[in-house]
């Protein structure tokens, strides 16, 4: 039997972290207010994504877009928060995604881009997205090929490709690190990210490359101290989540 974590207890993992966030800016010389988190809510019911709403959340992290928008409608268009997209996305589903989200982070094909600049137009909307990257290399991630120099050149084409979308705003990179035990084991691979973002403002100066989507519960603090602007956490805030029966 499953048993949720109550209000008080979201709210002070809640404050737990962003107190932690504030550390971490300030041992990095960073301004804590250009860092933001969006707590995941992937597979948390209703009563664990209110308290998180409750709690402060201003924005929520769905990985599958049928879950998040099951949640977007029960909660209705008034709970004051943005939904973000950080799942991989199948094409099949890009126009759900420009319907119900604020943003996406996990965006991983030219394809995608150009289902999703379609339904964006006949939606009448903009979509910002962030490009994500796979700097590891491990088959088990979703994103560009970035893991070295030798993806230079294709991914440059892709970026050239995505950034004439008229109704897609790039405003930045994402990545997953490999999962440690010790989170500044990670810091490499959000470095690399940082490189990789410092490289495509040069050879693209027109496109936003100001954003960084990396850090979840396990090394967010290595993320910031490697410039991460957006922070995705869960079972740090809301608990593991519930085990199906």
């Amino acid at each position: 039997m499953n048993t949720f974590p109550d209000e008080a207890v979201i709210r002070a993992n809640y404050l737990r972290v962003m107190e932690r966030i504030q550390t971490s800016a300030a041992r990095a010389n960073r301004n804590a207010d250009e860092i933001h988190l969006v707590v995941v809510t992937k597979g948390q019911p209703l009563q664990v994504v209110r308290a998180a709403i409750a709690a402060g959340a201003t924005r929520l992290g769905e990985n599958y877009p049928e879950e998040g928008v099951e949640k977007i409608l029960a909660l209705g268009g008034n709970c004051g928060v943005e939904w973000h997209m950080i799942g991989h996305v199948q094409s099949r589903k890009a126009r759900m995604v420009c319907e119900h989200y604020t943003c996406l982070h996990s965006l991983d094909s030219v394809h995608l881009a150009q289902r999703l600049d379609r339904f964006c137009s006949e939606l009448g909307r903009q979509l910002p997205v962030f490009l994500e990257l796979n700097v590891s290399g491990e088959e088990s991630k979703f994103g560009f090929p970035a893991w070295d120099d030798n993806h230079w050149e294709s991914l440059a084409v892709a970026i050239e490709q995505i950034a004439a979308l008229p109704n897609l705003r790039v405003r930045g990179l994402m990545t997953m690190a490999p999962y440690f035990l010790q989170a500044e084991q990670a810091r490499p691979f959000f470095h690399r990210l940082r490189e990789w973002r410092d490289r495509l403002a040069d050879r693209f100066p027109h496109v936003d490359w100001t954003d960084l989507s990396m850090g979840m519960s396990s090394d967010f603090e290595a993320a910031i101290m490697e410039g991460a602007t957006f922070v995705r956490i869960g079972q740090a805030i809301l608990g593991p989540r519930p085990v199906s029966d």
